[in-house]
């Protein structure tokens, strides 16, 4: 679909459904790669039109898109298909949890399935209670930081990353939600410099091998690979974490790993690893939770 074909649906949509199908067709011609807060080209299409609109709730969905509107519509669809930059470096934000963030191409974009769990307070898994603390390992826009504080807010929220430029957009991030006397930031590899013990260990750690950062799609070429690539086999930082974690958790505390598609390789690879594997309702896998003592009881035996 060419530019002019696309401004000519667009202006000629006789509502917000049409201009959202007349995006979703440009994207599918153009073989877009989603994956970065959405999983097909109709949600990223609806989601692109909203920005345009700026998320007002005062428009009529069922009337033909301002045409202002329609016109950034359009700038932002050709501009997601000649650079294969994902939406939100394009737009400048994403969601995570119901909350807005800002990003770019220092952190990833937001996506992960921990989003429920976190919603639901930890629960079944931990009841936290006033006073707890959360460690959020390798932070990046610091989006499971703020939505554990926003969602738990009688919680304290430690949150670590290697980069110093994606703790800047943490940070700014942090600010926006106006949660600093209750999100700390650190820049460390994997756990803080304290002897602070948490009541909940949560991390989407890289987790993509080598081997298969070399057959990226364009879009996921654009994060920064720091934060996509976990070593040879894909699995070293979620290794890591297992191995550092049981000091820092407190006797009835858990923690959490995203492994993201690895999951059943990661799986094999630890037979004696008594995990639990989520299940999500909106989607997603390859978060596994153990509680301290199960982790003890790996470690313990090698």
């Amino acid at each position: 679909m060419t530019r002019t074909e696309l401004e000519k649906r667009l202006l000629g949509a006789r509502d917000g459904e049409a201009a959202v199908a007349a995006l979703a067709d440009c994207f599918t011609a153009h073989e877009l790669t989603f994956g970065h807060g959405t999983d097909n080209a109709g949600d990223e299409a609806f989601w692109l039109l909203r920005h345009a609109q700026g998320w007002r709730d005062d428009l009529n969905w069922s009337s033909p898109p301002e045409r202002d509107v329609a016109l950034a519509a359009l700038d932002l669809a050709v501009r997601r298909v000649e650079s294969r930059k994902p939406l939100a470096y394009l737009t400048g934000e994403a969601w995570f949890a119901g909350l807005r963030f800002k990003v770019d191409e220092r952190v990833l974009v937001p996506r992960s399935p921990l989003a429920e769990v976190i919603e639901r307070g930890f629960a079944p898994w931990c009841a936290l209670r006033p006073g707890d603390r959360v460690l959020d390992i390798g932070t990046g826009s610091a989006c499971i930081a703020i939505a554990v504080a926003h969602y738990c807010p009688d919680v304290l929220v430690d949150a670590t990353d290697m980069s110093a430029a994606a703790l800047d957009v943490a940070a700014e991030n942090v600010a926006r939600h106006a949660l600093g006397p209750r999100v700390r930031l650190h820049r460390a590899d994997l756990f803080p410099p304290t002897d602070v013990r948490y009541r909940v260990i949560v991390s989407n750690p890289p987790y993509v091998s080598a081997r298969e950062m070399e057959h990226l799609p364009p879009e996921y070429r654009h994060e920064p690979a720091l934060a996509l690539e976990g070593g040879a086999s894909g699995f070293e930082p979620a290794e890591r974490i297992l191995r550092g974690a049981l000091p820092r958790l407190t006797p009835d505390g858990c923690v959490l790993v995203e492994v993201g598609g690895g999951a059943e390789a990661f799986a094999e690879a630890h037979p004696r690893l008594a995990a639990t594997w989520l299940a999500f309702e909106r989607g997603g896998d390859g978060v596994f939770v153990l509680t301290a003592a199960e982790l003890e009881e790996f470690l313990r035996a090698g």
